[in-house]
């Protein structure tokens, strides 16, 4: 062995020992000093988290005043991958003692054993609480939560607008309609979206889902409510194509008379802003009675994780025993005070309201009635997927594309495939032969090829260049093959979760199959790779057209400014994707967007551009365009830098034309360059999650997917099928594997030159 391989062996055997060491030492000194440390995940926004820090706070000073050692690790988790980050963490030992999250999710969390049961609450503490907000948070017989806080949609009303109308109904905000000047509304509210527009089904007497999880929403009263609401926006009482930002953008700024949100909404208004928080109005049903519109309320309630945190400190028992004594203060009296004062919260505690210090917080007292008044979101695993079929139910007939009827029925079919068991059990056996015979070939076919003497001959030469790179071998097999080997081998299991079974190449059936339905319906994976193929085609060649086009522009001579130039034009580049594609999206609004406006000044009609598949289609490409170009353009301005100007200078002689000169000499020689970033840029491209996700959203009707955003939903909001998302994704890497190997450049072999090279 070589000094410096003793060397790099030595440091590497010093580090792992001085790290066993030190978590020796650590847990040694935390079972001589007593101290239990408690890990606790939230996902809330700066106030409300400010609150809950407050009452960690009281809960350690109490514990020290009783003499004991309690360290609670406060830890905000992104809300969009709260759910997932505790699905992954939690069954593997490296998630939180105690985890805040909605009531919904409570029986999904029992059936993948991620939370612990609470026992019986002692009677004063049962009593502190709405028996509605326990009742939603058992399931079987046993309390698997306690209630932090309950809340649900209110109206909030600008004061100066509404002046001293009596607002009180629905009808009352649609006369309002013809008084106020054009681009404000009646009420800002996001009906798009299933949760926001629940209260409008619960009005009309319908209900999401029934008491087996079935969809229930395929009803006369469910269409009525649905008409309803298509009259709100063709008449603009409501904005259309609405979203949370949009809602409380327009509040804020004065343009909407009121807005249907939640508490999380009063955090973000402008201080001089004279509103007041009312419960929603009532609506006149079609037979004439009036009914009061009741929203969904959710509970957030705080959660014993099921496992032992592998970075707490402290005996097993003790830790169970202070996380419950943690999610108790924190739901209790004193806790439930500190964060109604301190951050905000809607509390449920009832005791906590008594507090004379919350007597003048009439806006939260607001918030408490309304979501005391509003319908407890169903707690059955199945209420999560009825979001998704009945958002593209709301849209298409908010656009007028189908009636609601029609819409509701195609959104029970949906739910039902979506909702359907994964496939049965399968024998491993044939399984494990297969992978065993690859293996055999592969071990062979390797035996095969060190049996030759110039391989060995040459493998023995390489033996120093490979230790040179045996770390970043390493790297690459822990960072990527082994990720994609798990990934490969989760795709020929089903389920939801951690449970997980083998169903050996069923998913792969159901993925080709299109689920044993129509083939070339919309959401198939071959319609869906159709798209891919177009968007990929669609977007590579305009970043190749335009980089190239900027690019001979900038290499003028002539030109002057040419480093302003260059960095304005690289600056979409620089800016991330995400940040670009949402204020894309902002501007493709069909009644504010930027796009609309530029348009109504050359006299042409505002465009729904996420109604149809083509308006849809080009928002995404224009926004990818704008990303991508850049790149292409700064590849081929250092690919210009290498061509020789004498080659130029020998066909201005020979009397060839400027199209002649880019057609036999730039052309040819740009090649090299430019063929190896198509390539990196096409499988760019066909997985540019962020523009299609956040700019079309699939719409319409999940037509713009494409191949990795359709692997998401199957992933994310589709039940957590991970097994058919990870069919999803081997299908991907098989299409890119294959294609780029064989698209000419892609593997660094040199074009053909040109006649004039």
């Amino acid at each position: 062995m070589s000094l410096r391989a003793r060397a790099i062996l030595l440091v590497v055997l010093s580090s792992v020992c001085l790290a066993l060491a030190s978590t020796w030492t650590t847990s040694l000194g935390a079972a001589q000093d007593g101290r239990v440390s408690i890990f606790l995940w939230h996902a809330y926004g700066e106030s409300e988290a400010r609150g809950l820090e407050a009452a960690v706070d009281a809960f350690e000073a109490n514990e020290a005043r009783a003499g004991r050692d309690v360290h609670v690790e406060v830890t905000a988790i992104p809300f969009g991958a709260y759910a997932s980050k505790l699905q992954a963490a939690i069954p593997v030992g490296n998630g939180p003692d105690v985890f805040v999250d909605a009531h919904d999710r409570v029986a999904s969390y029992v059936e993948e054993h991620l939370v612990r049961g609470y026992g019986p609450l002692e009677p004063e503490q049962a009593a502190d609480f709405e028996p509605t907000q326990l009742e939603s948070l058992v399931y079987g017989s046993d309390l698997w939560g306690v209630p932090l806080s309950a809340k649900g949609l209110v109206l909030y009303v600008n004061l100066d607008l509404a002046a001293a109308r009596s607002l009180e109904t629905l009808e009352d905000f649609e006369a309002l309609r013809d008084e106020l000047p054009e681009g404000s509304f009646p009420i800002a509210w996001e009906l798009d979206s299933t949760y926001a527009s629940a209260a409008m089904f619960h009005a009309y007497g319908a209900q999401h889902i029934d008491a087996h999880g079935g969809f229930a929403l395929d009803d006369a009263a469910s269409a009525a409510a649905l008409a309803r609401m298509r009259v709100l926006v063709s008449d603009e009482t409501v904005p259309s194509e609405s979203s949370g930002d949009l809602v409380r953008n327009l509040f804020r700024s004065g343009r909407a008379v009121a807005a249907v949100s939640g508490p999380w909404l009063a955090p973000d208004l402008p201080p001089e802003l004279r509103y007041e928080v009312r419960p929603l109005p009532r609506l006149r049903r079609d037979d004439g009675t009036e009914a009061a519109l009741q929203p969904f309320a959710t509970i957030e309630s705080v959660f014993l994780a099921s496992h032992d945190s592998e970075a707490g400190e402290g005996t097993s028992e003790d830790r169970h025993r202070m996380a419950r004594e943690l999610a108790l203060f924190l739901a209790g009296p004193e806790g439930s005070r500190i964060r109604a004062i301190e951050g905000g919260h809607v509390v449920c505690s009832r005791s906590a309201w008594a507090d004379p210090a919350l007597a003048d917080r009439t806006t939260l007292r607001a918030f408490r009635d309304a979501a005391a008044a509003a319908w407890p979101m169903p707690t059955h695993p199945h209420m999560s997927r009825v979001f998704g079929p009945v958002d593209r139910a709301i849209r298409k007939v908010l656009r007028g594309e189908m009636e609601p009827a029609a819409a509701l029925a195609e959104a029970s079919h949906r739910f039902a495939d979506e909702t359907r068991p994964p496939p049965d059990r399968r024998d491993p056996m044939w399984g494990i032969v297969v992978l065993s015979s690859v293996l055999v070939i592969a071990m062979l076919s390797l035996v095969r090829q060190l049996s030759r003497p110039e391989v060995r001959e040459g493998l023995v030469r390489s033996m120093p260049a490979y230790a040179w790179v045996t770390h970043a071998l390493l790297a690459v097999i822990v960072l990527v093959v082994f990720p994609l080997a798990v990934g490969a081998g989760t795709s020929f299991f089903a389920g939801q979760g951690s449970d997980l079974h083998y169903v050996g190449v069923a998913n792969y059936v159901d993925i080709l199959t299109a689920r044993g339905g129509d083939l070339f319906a919309t959401g198939s994976f071959w319609v869906v790779l159709a798209v891919t193929v177009l968007w990929t085609v669609v977007n590579v060649a305009s970043h190749v057209g335009i980089g190239i086009a900027l690019a001979l522009a900038l290499s003028r001579p002539v030109l002057k400014l040419k480093t302003a130039y260059r960095v304005l034009l690289i600056l979409p580049w620089a800016v991330p994707s995400y940040v670009t594609a949402l204020a894309w999206r902002g501007m493709f609004h069909r009644q504010l967007g930027a796009v609309n406006a530029i348009l109504d000044v050359f006299g042409v009609e505002p465009i729904s551009w996420f109604a149809h598949f083509a308006t849809a289609f080009a928002a995404n490409v224009a926004t990818n365009v704008w990303l991508g170009f850049p790149f292409m353009m700064v590849v081929t301005l250092g690919a210009l830098t290498s061509i020789p100007k004498d080659l130029y200078e020998a066909a201005e002689v020979d009397g060839a034309s400027p199209w002649e000169q880019f057609r036999l000499i730039t052309l040819p020689m740009l090649g090299p360059a430019l063929l190896p970033a198509v390539a990196m840029g096409a499988v760019w491209t066909f997985n540019m999650f962020n523009v299609v996700f956040l700019v079309s959203a699939g719409e319409p009707d999940g037509s713009t997917e494409i191949l990795v955003s359709e692997a998401y939903r199957w992933a994310f909001t589709r039940g957590h099928q991970t097994g058919y998302a990870a069919a999803y994704a081997v299908l991907i890497f098989g299409i890119l594997l294959v294609t780029t190997r064989y698209l000419p450049g892609a593997t660094g072999g040199a074009p053909r030159r040109g006649k004039a090279a």
